[in-house]
């Protein structure tokens, strides 16, 4: 049984946290304030889960989402996640995180950023466009007429293909949008960001996506 470990226990990352145990996973969930006040949640999600520091939550993952406002990316651990996949929810908000200039003048995205910061990680983007509570009320079977899309980019294509595997299991449909230096399509403020998609759809929006002049 593989594990995935969450540093972040917010909105996204509870919701992921029962998604996965839902769908066969143990769970390690963390957050920057100590196990102990993740016990609640940890009990409510059952036997298959347990708190940890973000430290021991990335060392026994075999999968790792971070799901933390991005001024607090600085504080994941960077040795616990070397080689392996991690998930990437971050969204910038300037309002929260403070104005990052790069940001703010597109001269990188968020995915990036975490990626040199992960530099030996294998870092996807994924589930960054989707309200927290959706992803555990808009999910249906392969095939489904009208399954959600969601979107995913990366540079490593195995990463991603094992990212999509997942998104699949918790009952959505993947759009690759191709690497990291892509993933400001599904940035806040565009076509796709927020609302039901399915795969076509989402294709649309991602081709219409603009970035604001310099």
């Amino acid at each position: 049984m593989k594990t995935i470990g969450l540093i972040g226990a917010g909105h996204i990352g509870g919701q992921l946290a029962r998604l996965a145990v839902k769908n066969g996973y143990n769970v390690v969930i963390s957050n920057s304030r100590g196990p102990e006040t993740l016990a609640d949640l940890a009990r409510d999600l059952g036997p298959h889960a347990r708190a940890a520091t973000p430290k021991e939550a990335g060392q026994l993952a075999d999968i790792v989402v971070v799901t933390i406002p991005l001024k607090n990316l600085g504080d994941v651990p960077v040795a616990p996640l070397a080689g392996k996949v991690v998930i990437d929810t971050l969204n910038y908000y300037p309002q929260r995180d403070g104005h990052i200039a790069e940001l703010d003048n597109e001269k990188t995205t968020t995915s990036e950023m975490v990626q040199e910061h992960l530099a030996t990680s294998k870092v996807v983007k994924a589930f960054n466009h989707i309200y927290a509570a959706e992803l555990t009320t808009h999910g249906q079977p392969a095939s489904s007429s009208g399954r959600r899309a969601l979107a995913i980019a990366g540079n490593d294509p195995d990463a991603k293909k094992e990212v999509a595997a997942l998104i699949d299991q918790f009952g959505f449909d993947t759009v690759d949008i191709g690497p990291l230096s892509e993933s400001w399509r599904i940035q806040r403020d565009t076509p796709g960001y927020g609302p039901r998609r399915t795969a076509e759809e989402l294709r649309r929006d991602l081709a219409a996506a603009k970035r604001p002049p310099k």
